[in-house]
């Protein structure tokens, strides 16, 4: 559970734009917002490396503790953009949140366990929508297929949520199927068919020529 919250001192920034969001970086700090609770967005500047270590920590649900150039606010990091090659985090955007009240997230699915031999665990959805109290907030659901045999299937109002937290996700979502595995003659049949659907370059000049 998110019950813990990490200080981390902020400053308030003034420029936008791309510019100004690339010279931030360059920096070591890491654009954000802050909104919430109807009151008026706050572009703020993170240190970068403070933040990653938030993050690694708790999860992409952090819960942090503002330091706004002397002035305190709870946080929770409500989406992380990170750049899709270097791996930097881009921009963060921040809600407000008071103690006590419940905020919708979403959070990992993470599948454990060895399901029944001879059966191939597929699992379609690796996120699900709660709402918890903004300090306990799960880092991860955990599904067990051990043991399970083929034909079963996991939907997310079988999913054993915490006390406290009930689910947003439609309870019809499907998180895991536990499959027959194919056989080497399955695989084979499929290959063979795959070959025939597909025109060699050959087959397509003698088209082109008639």
């Amino acid at each position: 559970m998110a019950t813990e919250t990490t200080k981390l001192a902020v400053t308030t920034r003034t420029e936008k734009g791309k510019g100004a969001a690339r010279r931030a970086r360059r920096e070591g700090k890491v654009p954000a917002v802050l909104y919430g609770h109807r009151t008026d967005p706050q572009h703020l500047s993170l240190p970068a490396r403070e933040l990653a270590a938030i993050l690694r920590a708790n999860g992409t649900n952090a819960i942090i503790d503002l330091d706004i150039e002397g002035t305190s606010q709870l946080a929770l990091t409500k989406q992380i953009d990170v750049h899709p090659i270097r791996n930097y985090i881009e921009h963060v955007d921040l809600l407000v949140i008071r103690r006590g009240e419940k905020v919708t997230v979403e959070v990992t699915i993470v599948v454990e366990g060895d399901a029944a031999p001879g059966t191939l665990v597929v699992q379609d959805a690796s996120v699900v929508e709660i709402e918890a109290d903004a300090l306990s907030i799960p880092e991860q659901i955990t599904v067990s297929v051990e043991g399970t045999a083929a034909g079963v299937s996991v939907h997310a109002a079988d999913l054993d949520l915490p006390q406290g937290v009930s689910l947003v996700s439609d309870p019809e979502t499907l998180i895991v199927a536990i499959n027959e595995a194919p056989t080497a003659a399955d695989l084979e049949e499929e290959a063979v068919e795959a070959g025939a659907e597909v025109p060699t370059e050959s087959d397509e000049s003698a088209t082109d020529s008639q």
